[in-house]
C-alpha cells in the first residue's frame, strides 16, 4: 500500500472529524496518552495525527510550557486540524510522510500514533523515524486495531460491502485491522530500537445512531467514497439495506453499539 492509497479527498476530512472521530477515535485518545503520561512542559509528536484529536489532548496535558506537533501526509486532515481550537501548548501541523520526518534527532519526549501504523507502506522505516526523533528514554504510545474478528460490526460491514459493492470495497474496510498479530508487531518495535515493549489488549465500543449512519459516515470519511460512489444507486441502496439487516443484532435503544479490540503499545527509546 502506497502513502497515497489510504487518503481521503474533498470534504472527507470534515466528515471524518464530525462523525468517525466521536464514534470511534475520541474515546481512545486519553487511553493512548495515559500509557505515555506526557508531563507538563514536555514535547509531544502525534504521527498520523489526522484531524488532531490526540494532539489537542496532548497540548492540554503538557501546558503552555510544552510543545506539540501533529504530522500527517494528508493536507485535508491537517486543514481541519488547524481550524480547531487548541488549549495549552503551542501546536504546529506538519505535512510529511512518517517515513521521512522533518525533525532533528531527539526532538521529542513523547511520540504518539493512534491507528496509523497499519497504513504505513514502510513500517520499519516509520518506526525507525519515531525512534530517531525521540530523546533517550523517551516514550512511544501507539494503538493498532486487533484483527477484524474483534470488531464484529466492522467485519459484518466488510462482508456486506463484498456482496453489494465488490471485494475492493470490502478490502478497504478490512485494511485498518491488518496489523493485529502480536509477535510480528513486537518484532517491528524491537527491530526499530525500542525497549520495554508492551502490547496491552484493550476493548472499546463503537457507537453510531444507526446502521445507516455508520455506513454513510464510513463512506463519506474514508476511501470507500470512491468504490461506493461508482457503484450506482441500486448497489448503494442494497448496501444500506444489507447493512441494516446484518447490524441489527447490535442495535440498542440509543443506537448502534458494538465492540472493537485494540492493542495499546507502549515502549521506550
Amino acid at each position: 500500500m502506497s502513502d497515497q492509497q489510504w487518503q481521503v479527498a474533498g470534504n472527507a476530512a470534515l466528515a471524518y472529524e464530525a462523525h468517525l472521530v466521536p464514534a470511534i477515535f475520541a474515546a481512545w485518545a486519553p487511553r493512548l496518552l495515559g500509557s505515555a503520561t506526557p508531563a507538563v512542559g514536555e514535547r509531544v509528536l502525534d504521527v498520523a495525527c489526522g484531524t488532531g484529536v490526540v494532539a489537542r489532548l496532548a497540548a492540554e496535558r503538557v501546558g503552555p510550557g510544552g510543545r506539540v506537533a501533529g504530522l500527517d501526509l494528508n493536507p485535508g486532515m491537517l486543514a481541519v486540524a488547524g481550524s480547531r481550537p487548541v488549549t495549552g501548548a503551542p501546536t504546529g501541523w506538519v505535512q510529511a510522510s512518517a517515513g521521512r520526518m522533518p525533525f532533528p534527532d531527539h526532538s521529542f519526549q513523547v511520540v504518539c500514533c493512534q491507528a496509523g501504523l497499519q497504513f504505513f507502506p514502510d513500517r520499519p522505516a516509520a518506526l525507525a523515524e519515531m525512534a530517531r526523533v525521540l530523546a533517550p528514554g523517551g516514550r512511544l504510545a501507539a494503538l493498532v486495531w486487533r484483527s477484524i474478528d474483534h470488531s464484529p460490526g466492522f467485519a459484518a460491514l466488510a462482508d456486506t460491502l463484498d456482496r453489494h459493492i465488490g471485494p475492493a470495497a470490502g478490502a478497504i474496510m478490512r485494511a485498518p485491522f491488518g496489523l493485529g498479530d502480536e509477535p510480528p508487531l513486537r518484532d517491528l518495535l524491537t527491530g526499530a530500537g525500542f525497549r520495554d515493549v508492551r502490547l496491552d489488549r484493550r476493548s472499546g465500543t463503537v457507537r453510531f445512531g444507526s446502521a445507516r449512519e455508520l455506513v454513510t459516515a464510513q463512506v463519506a470519511g474514508s476511501p470507500l467514497a470512491g468504490p461506493v460512489g461508482a457503484a450506482g444507486p441500486a448497489a448503494r441502496a442494497a448496501l444500506l439495506a444489507g447493512a441494516e439487516a446484518t447490524l441489527e443484532r447490535w442495535r440498542e435503544p440509543t443506537g448502534l453499539a458494538f465492540p472493537i479490540g485494540a492493542l495499546l503499545i507502549s515502549a521506550r527509546r
